[in-house]
């Protein structure tokens, strides 16, 4: 990769002590193998095994401001998330994440809907001070967001600008962009 920015995958599973080779591992697989952008994979089945995860990236990891992406997999209702049967809203997540997102785009795969008002956006961009917060308004029952993940982050290294990954994103996946209600604040 030109300019080595990788992706953290986060997933929530009912058990981490249970392994098994999710869909999401085999779609960060081949991304890496057809696009050369490498991830890191973390499992988590409750809310302080994704703080514990965070923390490990943010204050073990010499590499974390390689990190571009924070990529979330994780079931809920619309802005919240799902750990182990408690929802957690994005205002708690927020808070858990203060700061600690400077630059970063936090997305979220269509597990969860994400449908957040322009003032949710400034109040989750503002604490965490992530660059960006994405996810879709479509959820994953109907349509598996796949293959639009992996658009974009291979765009997110392709380009700076969020406005221009946007563009290209709609202009070369327009029906799945449509169809997934992908949404991105900034």
């Amino acid at each position: 990769m030109d300019n080595d920015q990788f992706i953290f995958c986060l997933e929530a599973v009912p058990d981490v002590e249970t392994h098994a080779i999710t869909e999401v591992v085999k779609n960060l697989e081949r991304l890496a193998f057809e696009q050369g952008i490498a991830s890191i994979y973390k499992t988590c089945d409750t809310i302080e095994g994704l703080e514990d995860s965070l923390n490990a990236l943010l204050y073990d990891d010499h590499n974390f401001k390689d990190y571009e992406i924070i990529y979330l997999v994780m079931p809920g209702k619309k802005n919240n998330i799902c750990l182990n049967n408690y929802y957690y809203s994005l205002e708690e997540i927020a808070e858990l994440f203060e700061g600690k997102m400077k630059g970063k785009i936090l997305h979220f795969s269509n597990a969860k809907i994400l449908d957040l008002s322009e003032e949710e956006a400034q109040y989750f961009l503002d604490i965490t001070g992530a660059r960006a917060i994405s996810g879709y308004g479509l959820e994953k029952s109907t349509l598996s967001s796949n293959s639009i993940d992996k658009a974009f982050f291979s765009l997110c290294q392709e380009y700076d600008d969020l406005i221009e990954i946007v563009e290209e994103l709609h202009q070369k996946h327009y029906a799945l962009c449509k169809m997934l209600d992908f949404r991105l604040y900034y």
